[in-house]
């Protein structure tokens, strides 16, 4: 691979970081607090290419004799082009979810709920209200939260949403257990709204033995995949 071939598979990857990031894409890999470098490593990667090939038309009076050959292991470049042009991964799901503990962490603090009926709250939120706070905050209060759901072995509903640190690399799953007014037929992976009430009941994950709340159900129906299909609130 020459230097103008090079320049070529640089600026490549550079469009290819930018579409990412234009169009979310991005969203697959990484959390979206990450957008701006990404954007940024596709500028200063396309401001490479172009500056090295301008240089390489300068060096126009080199004869091919005197060009010495380039390591073929350049090449590599492309695969990363071709796993962002080609493939389009899906967002981790239930399968990943059974096989990893529960992520929950313990808030600092619980604000007061906000107005609605049903109050709108992420999973890690009501999770977190659910057994770290004892409850508290949600008695009284319906509640309504967007998951995914997984079965265990035993057939035992959960919703879930993976929650991120960084990128999809390190997502972890934190569940909530299901009870009451469930759907007649439970797809694993299908996305649910789900509409229910405070209940004491816990149990504790298989894998890691951490916290894993129960949310009574009064309502549930499906609902499309969100635009972020990550959860990042749990370690803010």
């Amino acid at each position: 691979m020459n230097r103008q071939a090079q320049a070529a598979v640089l600026f490549l990857l550079g469009a290819a970081l930018l579409h990412a990031g234009v169009t979310d894409l991005y969203l697959r890999y990484v959390k979206a607090g990450l957008r701006p470098l990404l954007l940024a490593s596709g500028a200063v990667l396309i401001a490479v290419a172009l500056a090295t090939a301008w240089y390489e038309r300068r060096r126009h009076r080199r004869t091919r004799a005197d060009a010495h050959p380039e390591p073929r292991v350049a090449w590599l470049l492309l695969l990363p082009l071709l796993a962002l042009i080609l493939i389009a991964p899906p967002a981790l799901g239930s399968y990943s979810a059974l096989r990893s503990g529960t992520a929950l962490q313990k808030s600092y603090a619980y604000g007061p709920l906000p107005a609605g009926d049903p109050v709108p709250l992420s999973l890690v939120d009501y999770a977190s209200r659910a057994a770290y706070g004892h409850g508290r905050s949600l008695h009284g209060r319906a509640v309504r939260v967007t998951g995914f759901l997984a079965l265990d072995s035993a057939g035992r509903p959960y919703l879930v949403r993976m929650a991120l640190n960084c990128c999809a690399a390190d997502a972890q799953p934190v569940k909530i257990a299901l009870t009451g007014a469930l759907p007649p037929v439970l797809r694993p992976d299908a996305w649910l709204e789900v509409t229910g009430t405070y209940t004491p009941r816990l149990i504790h994950d298989p894998v890691n033995g951490g916290p894993v709340p129960y949310l009574r159900v009064t309502a549930a129906r499906p609902v499309p995949a969100p635009h972020d299909p990550y959860d990042e609130t749990w370690n803010t």
